[in-house]
């Protein structure tokens, strides 16, 4: 008797037989036991899951002595027949090859002809997605209404192919890839049925390599037999299908997350030296970072994932030393390398490439992130830059309480307070509201006052400031107007930075959390777009008995009704933007 390779030998004859696919198996077998059995079913699925092993085992169902029944007699003539191919009224069809209209039309003239010897006439069609349109057009009509004795079972590894038109006239079955664990149980079983020892790394690395399909798993353990005798181990495995061990890959995986390319690197080129499967390689790198996530993200659950016992505590160790948005973009980037792999003219360099990528992705920082440290920045410098004058005329209300005791020539003894008060400038905020309140009936003061107070924090805010005046001012929110003249200043001016701005200067002048809002209205007639209250509260600091000569300098600055060059280049928080994202000036418009 000729040798039958172990995917033949060990194919299942009955539904209890098949492996991973109880959800497709259990349905039939209910249909049997209901009698409601269609006339055509199509099997999806990956290659090697089942699909026409499924449909020959419900063809034994239905044409079984005394059937339909699932229960069916190993040894009946019937069966048998079906399970050498020599059965009559189970014809199997290749679709790639009959898959003409001629073809089809002779499959319509012996459809009528009723079965030899058996229950049903069967059609077992594999690979159906290969007919042609016209093909499947034509089988159509006898498809949705077949003669009482016919039974259509399509078989197919790509259903987007196929009609939907056919789609609609069939029950649908998807097969699902059969996790790694009973591929692994199911190999053990044919090699203690073989005489085989193997141990368990070797059938784990068989089960990666299958990639869920069964019958590539019994292929490659019937050439491993052929290779290695008796005897299996995992480095046998490794060596003749160019597999990565598990270990190697995990301290590739190790090197990523630590931040240290030169052991990934040297990893990569030993494994390229032993002649792995680089395209495999990254393929097992992307599934260990896609169960890491999983594991970080599920809390530590292995239920949703296909891992060994090992393999947990191993990502449990691995999944406290890096965060769900990392462990993100690292998956992007091997995902990317893997869809140009294909293309690449030197596989190594892409993944040598995609190895320094990932590492650095390690320690990226989402745009989202950045931008909320520059308001976070924003907001501490905003006030300190804002009150760069502030020290110097809120030094003068803590130094007169020692003046009087104090001769007139004291101020310059006094003169190094500004630079002891510069650094802590939070604490220096708090005095100045309760000398510099502006009452809220005065609008138009409290608007000069508003806008002259941001002009020190920002000119270039500033600038856009002077076009606005003042609407209203409920004590809850101060609402500026924009003429439909500068109506696309709005949305230069209403963003975040400006409204936190606004609402510290406007806490510093004695109303604390007011809200601001800014609206299209037309300018009042007559109304100066110059602030009025400007120069009063400039000077006012220069009446100070203490330390006068600095106040006046910035305020004949900030006097200036337009802004200059010069003056948005030395902005703060534009040198700031600029060293943040190495950028550059290229050009200025009022």
């Amino acid at each position: 008797m000729s040798y039958q390779v172990i995917a033949r030998k060990y194919r299942p004859q009955r539904f209890s037989d098949v492996v991973g696919q109880e959800h497709v198996t259990q349905t039939l077998a209910n249909a049997i036991a209901q009698q409601r059995i269609a006339h055509a079913y199509l099997f999806c699925g990956p290659r090697g899951t089942g699909k026409t092993t499924v449909a020959r085992i419900f063809a034994k169902c239905l044409n079984c002595t005394d059937g339909p029944k699932v229960d069916f007699d190993d040894a009946d003539p019937r069966c048998v027949e079906i399970t050498e191919g020599r059965s009559m009224d189970v014809m199997e069809i290749d679709g790639a090859s009959n898959n003409g209209v001629e073809q089809v039309r002779e499959l319509r003239e012996t459809v009528q002809y009723v079965p030899a010897s058996s229950k049903y006439k069967i059609y077992i069609i594999d690979e159906v997605h290969m007919l042609s349109t016209a093909a499947f057009n034509a089988l159509l009509k006898t498809l949705e209404e077949p003669p009482a004795h016919v039974k259509f079972m399509f078989a197919t590894t790509d259903p987007e192919k196929v009609l939907a038109t056919v789609l609609s006239r069939c029950q649908r079955f998807d097969l699902r890839r059969i996790p790694t664990a009973l591929i692994v149980q199911h190999l053990g079983h044919i090699a203690r049925q073989e005489k085989v020892r193997i141990d368990e790394p070797a059938l784990l690395a068989i089960a990666r390599g299958a990639d869920g399909g069964m019958r590539d798993a019994e292929s490659a353990l019937d050439q491993l037999i052929s290779f290695c005798g008796e005897g299996i181990e995992e480095a046998d495995v490794l060596s003749m299908f160019g597999l990565t061990s598990q270990s190697q890959v995990l301290e590739i995986t190790r090197a990523i997350l630590a931040g240290q390319a030169e052991p990934a690197l040297r990893q990569l080129a030993e494994l390229a030296r032993h002649g792995k499967d680089l395209g495999r390689l990254l393929a097992d790198l992307l599934g260990h970072f896609r169960n890491l996530l999983l594991f970080k993200v599920s809390g530590g659950d292995v239920g949703l994932l296909e891992i060994s016992e090992s393999e947990g505590a191993t990502l449990k160790a691995q999944s406290e030393a890096v965060t769900t948005d990392a462990l993100t973009r690292i998956m992007e980037v091997f995902s990317d390398t893997e869809g140009r792999l294909r293309d690449a003219a030197s596989k190594k360099i892409l993944i040598e490439v995609a190895l320094l990528k990932a590492i650095e992705a390690r320690n990226a920082v989402s745009l989202d992130t950045v931008l909320k440290q520059l308001r976070q920045l924003r907001d501490q410098v905003g006030p300190a830059s804002g009150t760069g004058s502030l020290p110097v005329s809120s030094s003068p209300p803590a130094v007169p309480a020692a003046a009087p005791a104090a001769s007139q020539p004291q101020p310059r003894p006094a003169a190094p307070a500004p630079k002891l008060a510069t650094p802590p400038a939070p604490p220096s905020i708090p005095p100045p509201p309760a000398s510099a309140a502006i009452p809220a009936t005065d609008l138009n003061a409290l608007w000069s006052a508003v806008v002259e107070a941001a002009g020190r924090a920002s000119p270039f805010t500033a600038s856009y400031l002077k076009e606005t005046h003042p609407v209203a001012f409920d004590g809850r929110t101060f609402t500026f107007g924009l003429d439909p003249e500068f109506a696309d200043h709005l949305n230069l001016l209403d963003v975040p930075k400006t409204h936190t701005l606004l609402q510290t200067k406007l806490r510093e002048l004695g109303h604390p959390q007011t809200q601001v809002k800014f609206i299209q209205a037309e300018r009042p007639e007559g109304w100066s777009a110059a602030p009025v209250a400007a120069p009063a509260k400039a000077e006012a600091p220069a009446a100070s008995p203490t330390n006068g000569k600095p106040a006046p300098k910035p305020a004949a600055k900030l006097a200036s009704t337009s802004l200059t060059k010069d003056d948005f280049k030395n902005d703060p928080l534009i040198k700031e933007a600029l060293e943040i994202f190495k950028g550059r000036i290229v050009d200025v418009r009022g």
